[in-house]
């Protein structure tokens, strides 16, 4: 049979739309959603955690350094004229170390200086034995009978710097109204005789 016509496709050879044309397969484009939205849940989720996390307990705050020391009356000594030396034991029971950074006593007419000399650290758990030497400057200005006499102690820990007055006691009461006793009448200077009448 003969004849012009149109020409029918041969088999496979239909016309195909360009690549370009076909829209894209979506599961790719919901990969593309899906990561950065599992990214933020991770991190919400991390953020909950870090935020909810048991915290420790906070340690516990040091003490003063006038909680932690005891100052305690041991005995009296001789000494020079218008001197009066003592010893005391300083104890530091707990706590960081702590420093004796002054040794002083309230009366105007003494001074008063420690061995060792101050500064000085002493650790937890120890003692350590003070010498105290007072000397009497002026005996006007001292008491004749000394009620309640304290010694101030500057100390000084990791947490703060403290003067406390350190009351050592009735022994220490008595030790120092007869040690100041001593040295203010020895100082005096003795009175003149009356002359001798004569009689007549």
């Amino acid at each position: 049979m003969t004849g012009i016509g149109p020409l029918e496709p041969g088999e496979d050879t239909w016309a195909r739309e360009p690549a370009e044309a076909r829209p894209a397969p979506r599961s790719g484009r919901r990969r593309t959603l899906l990561i950065p939205a599992i990214a933020c849940a991770a991190l919400a989720a991390g953020t909950t955690l870090w935020v909810t996390r048991p915290r420790p307990a906070p340690p516990p705050e040091l003490p003063f350094p006038a909680q932690t020391v005891t100052v305690t009356f041991l005995a009296g000594r001789p000494t020079a004229p218008r001197r009066l030396a003592f010893d005391v034991r300083l104890a530091v029971e707990s706590g960081p170390p702590v420093t004796v950074t002054r040794v002083s006593q309230p009366y105007a007419g003494m001074s008063a200086e420690s061995a060792p000399r101050a500064p000085f650290r002493t650790p937890p758990g120890s003692t350590r034995v003070i010498t105290v030497t007072m000397r009497v400057t002026e005996c006007g200005r001292v008491p004749k009978n000394a009620a309640l006499p304290f010694l101030e102690v500057t100390l000084r820990n990791a947490r703060a710097i403290q003067t406390q007055s350190f009351i050592l006691g009735p022994r220490y009461t008595r030790y120092l109204s007869h040690a100041l006793g001593e040295a203010c009448e020895e100082s005096a200077p003795s009175s003149p005789k009356p002359p001798r009448r004569l009689n007549s």
